[in-house]
């Protein structure tokens, strides 16, 4: 699949996000002849910097190189003046503006901004709106490629090289200069408009075949090109001219224009409105708040014209499942499915506060004598770390390590604690001790640190520090929760904290490292590539890595006392968390094309998804990649259990059978979801198998064996505390907390319940829950049970905010049985056979306010082999509302109106629910995201 992608991006050498590999030595020597590492430059004689008790240097290691070209020539950042001392947020969707990877193309490669696309030229910005999906690679990749539709810029612009003037967290302003004329343009995620500036010339689109125009209004022209339709606004007192594909306009002395891609002709008036409220930066603040994580997404603009200081924004599916503030109808087509469109210049999201503990909670299941074992084969192997010399692979067998160390002190095993605490003391010490056979090295360049030896290309094209990094940040808070003295600032804790702001600084103003350099806050994930050198952007492969440098950066704040930087971390979590739900997994199953035949894929790009890993077409790995590692900061996939069943399913599918390379890593992943089956993979081996590189027997054995005493993790309830965690089985809820404090605390639960937890200790508890109180209504959400979520779906999430949704007015006609307008729900790619005596069950929540004589019915229909035909149609009696305000219940108990059709196994099936108002003349709500507005199928 590697060479299929590279052929598809026409670029050579080796691709980022390189993660676990089975085959380290082959892999690096792999590694360094395609980057072309050519001789490496003579560096000058390098200072040692203190950081505590440890050190770094200001310039690399004799032999080594830093970022370069394709060819191997060592490059700089593409910066202006006014942006050359500003850290740059490499690893984002723009950074080939900065990073000039391929010699002979000093502007960039395209850049994926959603809904537009974007590519510096010579003669300005191309633009583009992909809105149809290709399937490439074997059918093995899905992208929305840029394809210019226009190239804004001023007439004549021909500029040797473009550069990044400015940026914001999800903004950009590339800059061209060609002696006599200067061009900029703001663009950014989500954004519809690009906001020009420019002057010794004319503004001036040039579109990619002769434009349609809709409407011609002076300084307003309305234009259609490749079926888009975009507006151009000009300043006022100025007038288009269309002439072929050129179409220029005067600037009558001013220096601005814009142009914005509509949704439709008929808005042009709304984007009107905005056309000279210039956007001049972006700016994310979080909090989190007891169990819950907000996120307030913010632009600043600047009346050019006017006193209109608003904007029109795009939110990403990731966003508006979780924000309750008005959007409009306008909507946009991405790789990241539906974007919907909000009118102010900010919004908030809110979202449960995914937890992360140390480990899993003591439990019945686990056999100390087995358990003792499996630890000593790690704590007393010859070489702990089995060979690592560069930062990703020492980064595993610290991870490896770190997971047994709470572990062994669960059992009481305190001298097997204390030696890999102190394996893992001495390894980080010497990572972090300047002039050594490894260390770290700072680019003033760059603003970066990088870790000597360095691999796929951490130091030449500065790719996946995030992930490298993440083990040593997981490792030391693991260390730090036994050891304060440890991590110390005047000890070894300044040296973590370098590498926290090299890969997730939460300043804007550090003059060292930028502000998070790999995640993308708008985009919801981060980005492996340093450098974006691609035709479809950046990417990213092991989110699940991405993850456990959030995680770590949970535990860290925690154990050292740093309340901001675990809130940095719960953020970064629960955001991700969700996108990787959405676009790595599609758990929803509203993102990926209809023709895309997958349901996951093991890398995201800035044009789509690929059911591919870099190195290997294994299924295995293709699924486990966004499964590694495991840790207590993994719990966070259970929120999907049907969508693990379904990621399992395929991988074995394509597979041709259960896991083998992986399969330790994959039993985990499927004891998220039923802890059971996993147990069964794992008791089927007793034991005799070959681990994953970062993994062992005794975290494997631990987690199954834990998961199926008690339960899955239970993602319907969170505690105030963000290293708390619960579990469910059996109607029996197992609720557990770590403190890290020197004080006692209480945390208190979602669901009510609280737990006491002495100070630097884990505890816990276990009560009733979980289990559906009336077993003939459907209760929380399980494998055939699917709550409504605003957005038209149906999913097994648990953890989506409580919303409601309109439905529709019947205008005064009897629309008894037949559909009028519906509110639809659906779920697509469903699996299963006819459970035997179970029926269609539903509990809805209604609210007709104090409208008179509303009565919403409902609809549930099955298409069995998901062919767009529906076989099964069930109709049921309306529910007649009181005109009172308040939520009221309406459930199948109304009893069947008309049934068509007969049940049959589901086969990638479809099911749909429709409700409607069958009387009256006012609209009505029905409630999403809650456990009391659900869908229970008959199926198994």
């Amino acid at each position: 699949m590697i060479e299929v992608l590279l052929m598809r991006t026409s670029l050579s050498g080796l691709a980022p996000g390189l993660a676990s590999r089975p085959a380290a030595a082959t892999l690096l020597a792999i590694a360094v002849a395609a980057v072309g590492l050519g001789p490496a430059a003579s560096p000058a004689a390098a200072a040692t910097i203190p950081a505590g008790a440890g050190s770094y240097s200001d310039s690399r290691p004799a032999g080594t190189s830093g970022p370069t070209t394709n060819t191997g020539a060592p490059v700089t950042p593409k910066l202006t003046t006014a942006a050359r001392d500003k850290p740059v947020p490499t690893n984002d969707w723009w950074s080939s503006l900065a990073y000039q990877r391929y010699g002979d193309n000093p502007y960039s490669t395209p850049m994926y901004g959603h809904p537009l696309t974007y590519q510096a030229t010579a003669s300005g910005l191309e633009v583009g709106y992909p809105t149809t999906p290709a399937i490439v690679g074997d059918g093995r990749q899905y992208e929305y490629a840029h394809k210019a539709d226009l190239t804004v810029g001023l007439s004549g612009l021909n500029s040797p090289d473009t550069k990044a003037d400015a940026w914001s967290d999800w903004t950009v302003t590339p800059y061209w200069a060609d002696g006599s004329r200067t061009f900029r343009a703001t663009i950014g995620h989500g954004m519809p408009f690009v906001y020009a500036k420019g002057s010794g010339g004319d503004a001036r689109i040039t579109t990619a075949s002769t434009p349609t125009v809709f409407s011609d209004d002076g300084n307003v022209l309305g234009i259609t090109v490749a079926g888009h339709h975009y507006a151009l606004f000009a300043p006022t007192g100025s007038d288009w001219n269309v002439s072929g594909t050129a179409i220029t306009a005067g600037l009558g002395g001013k220096d601005y224009f814009s142009l914005a891609v509509l949704p439709s002709t008929d808005a042009l008036a709304t984007y009107r409105k905005y056309a000279f409220s210039f956007v001049t930066g972006s700016q994310v603040a979080w909090q989190s708040t007891g169990s819950t994580v907000k996120a307030t997404y913010s632009l600043t603009t600047e009346a050019k014209e006017g006193t209109e200081r608003g904007t029109l924004q795009a939110l990403y599916r990731h966003q508006w499942l979780h924000t309750t503030d008005a959007l409009t109808p306008y909507t946009y087509v991405s790789p990241r499915g539906t974007m919907k469109v909000r009118e102010s210049a900010s919004f908030t999201t809110s979202q449960k506060n995914n937890g992360v503990v140390p480990a899993l909670p003591a439990s019945s299941g686990v056999d100390k004598a087995r358990l003792a074992g499996y630890l000593n084969e790690v704590a007393n192997a010859s070489d702990p770390f089995s060979g690592a010399a560069d930062t990703y692979w020492t980064g595993k067998a610290l991870g490896r390590l770190a997971q047994l160390v709470p572990v062994a002190d669960q059992i009481g095993e305190t001298a097997t604690r204390d030696k890999l605490l102190g394996l893992m003391k001495g390894r980080l010490q010497e990572w972090f001790t300047a002039g050594g056979a490894s260390e770290f090295s700072y680019d003033k360049d760059w603003k970066t640190l990088t870790g000597y030896p360095a691999s796929y290309g951490s130091d030449t094209e500065l790719n996946d520090h995030h992930f490298h990094y993440s083990y040593y940040v997981y490792a030391a808070a693991i260390i730090a929760q036994y050891d304060q003295a440890w991590a110390a600032d005047s000890a070894w804790g300044t040296m973590i904290k370098h590498l926290i702001r090299d890969t997730a600084n939460p300043s804007r103003t550090d003059s060292a490292y930028p502000f998070l350099r790999g995640f993308d806050v708008y985009a919801g994930h981060s980005w492996a590539s340093g450098h974006q050198g691609f035709a479809a952007g950046n990417n990213q492969e092991s989110s699940s890595e991405s993850i456990n440098l959030s995680a770590g950066l949970v535990l860290w704040g925690a154990a050292t006392g740093d309340n901001n930087l675990r809130d940095l971390g719960s953020f970064l979590l629960t955001t991700e968390s969700e996108a990787i739900t959405q676009y790595w997994f599609d758990a929803s199953q509203q993102v990926f094309p209809a023709s895309f035949g997958h349901d996951t894929v093991g890398m995201v790009w800035g044009s789509g998804g690929a059911y591919s890993t870099w190195w290997t077409a294994n299924p295995e790995e293709i699924h486990g990649i966004n499964v590694l590692p495991v840790t207590g900061g993994s719990l966070h996939l259970a929120r999907e259990k049907a969508a693990i069943k379904r990621n399992i399913a395929e991988m074995e599918r394509e597979n041709g059978g259960p896991a083998q390379e992986w399969r330790d890593l994959l039993w985990q992943f499927e004891s998220l979801s039923d802890p059971a089956a996993a147990k069964a993979k794992w008791d089927g081996v007793n034991g005799n198998y070959e681990p994953e590189q970062g993994e062992s027997k005794a975290h494997t054995y631990h987690w199954i064996n834990t998961l199926n005493t008690v339960g899955a993790p239970d993602m319907t309830v969170s505690g105030d505390l963000p290293t708390s965690a619960v579990f469910s089985k059996d109607g029996t809820r197992t609720y557990t907390a770590h403190n890290h404090g020197s004080t006692a605390r209480t945390v208190t639960f979602s669901d009510g319940r609280t737990l006491s937890v002495p100070a630097r200790s884990t505890a816990t508890s276990t009560g009733p829950g979980g289990s559906n109180p009336d077993p003939e209504e459907p209760g929380p959400s399980t494998g055939n049970t699917f709550r409504l979520k605003t957005g038209g779906v149906l999913t097994t999430a648990t953890t989506d905010p409580a919303g409601a949704d309109t439905v529709a007015s019947a205008d005064g006609v009897n629309r008894d049985g037949t559909p009028y307008r519906p509110t639809v729900y659906e779920v697509k790619k469903v699996n299963g056979k006819v459970a035997s005596g179970a029926a269609t069950a539903f509990r809805l929540r209604v609210d007709a306010g104090t409208k008179v004589g509303l009565a919403p019915q409902v609809r549930v229909s099955y298409d069995l082999t998901g062919d767009g035909t529906f076989d099964r149609a069930e109709t049921f009696r309306y529910f007649a509302t009181d005109p009172v305000n308040g939520w009221e219940e309406y459930t199948q108990a109304s009893g069947a109106q008309a049934t068509t059709g007969s049940l049959g196994e589901l086969k990638n099936g479809t099911v749909r629910l429709e409700v409607w108002n069958a009387l009256g003349n006012g609209t009505s709500q029905v409630q999403t995201g809650t456990d009391a507005a659900v869908l229970k199928i008959p199926y198994v």
